[in-house]
């Protein structure tokens, strides 16, 4: 007979404890408390340890921000060039990576790529698996340092370029750039990739965050760590969404179609329209609002409006229609594209930011670790009775 105090209640608890609440992909569950971020979806509110993302990307670089999360505090001046020294001395990839880069198929998905070469990084580490919080700090730095450099050496390698060795001075944003095209950008170009990546440096405990922290909560690496991140990010239900937004906007303009038109057709066929709707944001993504701002600029400033007008278009098509807005995904595809990013450059730009705010929660959880190990309903067969092979 089974034990009572074993007894399973029909929700999966047992007998005499409060019944189990299960939410389908965990979603309204808190599973940790943070500093890092807060997120009102009702009133499109984000927050960065205490700053409105409005404040910090008007008044912010992205070093800044990575110092912000790392550390809890804007940096003074001096911090701020400390922090800068720092990155700046870590952007240069070990010449193994670039052998392995060189090795990845053209036709690679670049951020298999990236996931690739974040994870070999380890070997050229020696402080890979040392656990102090000292060197798990030098190791957020040297992984946001050299990521973009990854990025840019992979893009140049497969169009048959040299990769161009990073800068001495400069921004992370201004180097990444430089890095990408052969040249230096200007100010304008600086400053808009800039605020990107401060919009998308952290964002709560989102798919790829979360299985971050988990691989980290086991005391594994950081560089294990990340690496399980970016094939979070990798998912197009996750990090893929501006890629599609880019398609739909050039087949729009391919096409000479009506913005209006083409996204009512999309609805009428049950088709995503990617870039809208978000699984926390039940209003306007603010991040999208600061975008749509830096959308309107650059297609005034490259003559390009149309990019502007069809986003315009699309978003006011799916707002009267099924009451969905924009999130960060729509209109940074946009912003990318006039930079001059391949589209399939976009999600790893995302990682490259990102993982300022993935080694923050890293810290952040090896402050207190805990090992994150929730529990499955099972719903599956019970009673079964192995019969011998030769009656299966």
């Amino acid at each position: 007979m089974q034990d009572p105090l074993t007894k399973v209640a029909g929700d999966g608890s047992k007998a005499g404890e409060a019944p189990v609440v299960k939410a389908r992909g965990l979603e309204g569950v808190v599973a940790l408390d943070s500093e890092l971020s807060f997120i009102d979806g009702q009133q499109g509110t984000l927050i960065y340890r205490g700053y409105d993302i409005f404040d910090l990307a008007e008044h912010t670089s992205f070093e800044e921000v990575a110092y912000l999360l790392w550390n809890g505090s804007l940096p003074n001046q001096q911090q701020l060039d400390e922090v800068k020294v720092q990155l700046r001395a870590e952007r240069t990839l070990p010449p193994m990576i670039l052998d392995v880069l060189r090795a990845t198929p053209e036709d690679a998905n670049p951020m298999a790529a990236l996931r690739t070469a974040v994870s070999a990084l380890a070997h050229f580490d020696g402080e890979a698996d040392d656990m102090s919080p000292e060197a798990n700090y030098r190791k957020a730095v040297r992984l946001t340092a050299r990521t973009p450099a990854i990025i840019a050496a992979f893009d140049r390698l497969r169009k048959g370029q040299e990769p161009v060795a990073p800068l001495r001075d400069g921004s992370t944003a201004h180097n990444f750039l430089y890095m990408l095209n052969g040249e230096e950008p200007g100010p304008q170009a600086e400053r808009t990739f800039d605020v990107c990546l401060v919009l998308h440096a952290e964002h709560g405990l989102n798919a790829s965050t979360f299985a971050g922290r988990v691989i980290g909560a086991t005391l594994s690496d950081m560089y294990s760590a990340v690496t399980g991140a970016i094939g979070g990010l990798k998912g197009p239900l996750h990090g893929g969404a501006n890629i599609e937004v880019m398609k739909m906007l050039l087949e729009i303009d391919r096409t000479g179609a009506d913005p209006a038109d083409f996204i009512r057709k999309k609805l009428a066929n049950k088709e995503k329209v990617m870039g809208f709707g978000h699984r926390v944001y039940k209003t306007v993504d603010p991040r999208a609002t600061i975008l749509r701002e830096m959308v309107e600029e650059l297609s005034e400033e490259r003559d390009a409006r149309q990019w502007y007008d069809y986003s315009t278009a699309i978003m006011e098509t799916m707002a009267s229609e099924k009451s969905i807005y924009p999130n960060v995904d729509f209109f940074s595809a946009s912003v990318y594209y006039m930079l001059g990013i391949d589209p399939d450059l976009f999600t790893p730009i995302f990682a490259l930011s990102r993982m300022s705010g993935w080694t923050a929660h890293l810290l952040e959880q090896w402050k207190e670790n805990r090992l994150i190990r929730p529990r499955a309903e099972y719903v599956g067969p019970r009673d079964l009775k192995v019969r011998p092979i030769e009656q299966r």
